[in-house]
């Protein structure tokens, strides 16, 4: 897998994307698959950026970061809501189930119980569990208030 930190021509939005390799990245740019995530846009390049180079012995890796120019206010408001709507979809048709989220979907994915669509709470161990046992779980992107703390 390769890296590349792409830029949008038209507006200058710099975004990151992962390839096989970069003949994949050369066979959908000419075939015109690459789009930008912010504006859509086709004409996306490759953008300058560091090179990844390994640390040695014991020290840390130090992650590239892009930094793309900033959003204007309106695009960034109607992507928040966007999300907001996104997320409240998903939570409508979903059950909270508070602590028992890592017991309940244990018992689904162990065929125990129902398939259904849950929300909860777990520690960040208990979420790491589940992934690395291959239970589909995921963060919701946005803070959530639940039930019993509401006013």
């Amino acid at each position: 897998m390769i890296v590349f930190d792409l830029k949008c021509e038209s507006a200058g939005h710099v975004f990151e994307a992962w390839f096989a390799g970069s003949s994949a990245y050369e066979d959908q740019k000419a075939r015109g698959l690459l789009l930008c995530p912010v504006c859509g846009a086709t004409d996306v390049s490759k953008a300058v950026m560091a090179p990844n180079v390994s640390a040695k012995g014991n020290r840390q890796a130090v992650l590239p970061v892009a930094k793309s120019e900033p959003a204007s206010s309106e695009a960034a408001k109607a992507a928040l809501a966007a999300l907001v709507k996104a997320q409240a979809a998903i939570l409508e048709n979903s059950t909270w189930v508070g602590r028992d989220f890592d017991k309940q979907a244990r018992a689904m994915d162990a065929g125990e119980i129902d398939h259904s669509s849950i929300h909860g709470e777990v520690s960040p161990v208990e979420a790491k569990a589940l992934v690395e046992d291959g239970i589909g779980v995921t963060p919701l992107p946005l803070p959530y208030v639940p039930p019993n703390q509401r006013n």
